[in-house]
């Protein structure tokens, strides 16, 4: 508990930012408000600062001299309150500007991993301006799970097994970004594994009713079945945590980030993404992974504070 301790006193006036506007506010305010508490707990001076509500100059004016971010979704973990942060000089939970920019976007990161040769489903990409111009051929055979680019929490995302629902998938995505991601569906397990500064912690099975890890069965239904730490031969487990840490490594991700990925029947591994402002809610995966590796939500919000910091030198 030694380093949760100097966490406490680090700094002065902590700003928990949480909520925002963008699809996935009501997620972000549930793991902002445990966060709040939790640190409230642990004696920080932490407060809530929703972007919604309050004007983003405030956290200068009221002389936070630290953030925790949990605002998921376009403008919270795409790189742009990052940037802000930098600018204001105030240290912050988890990956710097770029980091953050190239996790966001699903298709970005896909191609900086498919150049270090880490495992995926076979994937491609359409632009909404070439959908309209009907400039668009599927590639891949179905069935198919297509998702906006820059998105999370499983928004905007369809499986399609039938050629007939493929523009209904597209339409319901391009609502939510101009890229949309189309992927081989991978019929198998899925799994989630927490990384926080070159540690792979224990990782996540979920097993979700009928396979369908979707908005409700994520934070809304207990009816999900979640398994950490998971038993894997110690040959998948050395590969798996090489591919997780380099995963984490070529995108530049710091601080407490996830990767989700599947296995097959024949134990193959297929990344599916990374998220470096991961759920910590009652249903989120971080926190049991921390908990099966023996800390408490409390700990791991401490532990998450104490690496704030910032990534470009002042001059």
């Amino acid at each position: 508990m030694e380093n949760n301790t100097q966490a406490i006193n680090k700094f002065n006036k902590v700003a928990v930012i949480m909520g925002g506007n963008s699809s996935e506010r009501e997620i972000s305010l549930l793991s902002g408000n445990m966060v709040l508490e939790s640190l409230k707990r642990s004696g920080v001076n932490a407060f809530k600062f929703d972007p919604q509500e309050q004007d983003i100059c405030d956290l200068v004016h009221d002389k936070y001299d630290a953030a925790f971010i949990t605002l998921h979704g376009p403008k919270g973990e795409d790189g742009t309150l990052q940037g802000v942060l930098e600018y204001f000089a105030i240290p912050y939970t988890g990956s710097n500007v770029l980091a953050s920019s190239l996790a966001m976007d699903k298709a970005m990161t896909k191609i900086i991993w498919h150049h270090h040769q880490l495992p995926q489903p076979r994937w491609q990409t359409l632009q909404h301006k070439d959908y309209l111009a009907h400039n668009f051929e599927l590639t891949i055979e179905l069935p198919v799970i297509v998702k906006p680019s820059c998105e999370g929490s499983t928004v905007g995302i369809t499986k399609v097994y039938d050629v007939e629902n493929l523009a209904q998938a597209l339409a319901f995505a391009f609502e939510y970004d101009n890229t949309v991601l189309i992927e081989e569906l991978i019929i198998g397990s899925e799994y989630s594994a927490t990384i926080f500064n070159g540690k792979v912690y224990p990782i996540v099975k979920i097993e979700a009713p009928d396979g369908e890890y979707d908005y409700k069965n994520k934070y809304f239904t207990d009816d999900t079945r979640y398994i950490c730490p998971v038993e894997f031969s110690s040959g998948l487990l050395h590969k798996l945590e090489e591919h997780l840490l380099r995963g984490y490594a070529v995108v530049g991700a710091s601080g407490v980030a996830r990767i989700d990925f599947m296995l097959n029947q024949d134990e193959q591994i297929f990344f599916l993404e990374i998220n470096t402002i991961p759920g910590l809610t009652t249903h989120s995966l971080v926190p049991m992974s921390f908990k099966a590796s023996g800390q408490s939500f409390d700990e791991l919000c401490l532990t998450m504070l104490n690496d704030a910091r910032l990534y470009s030198k002042s001059r």
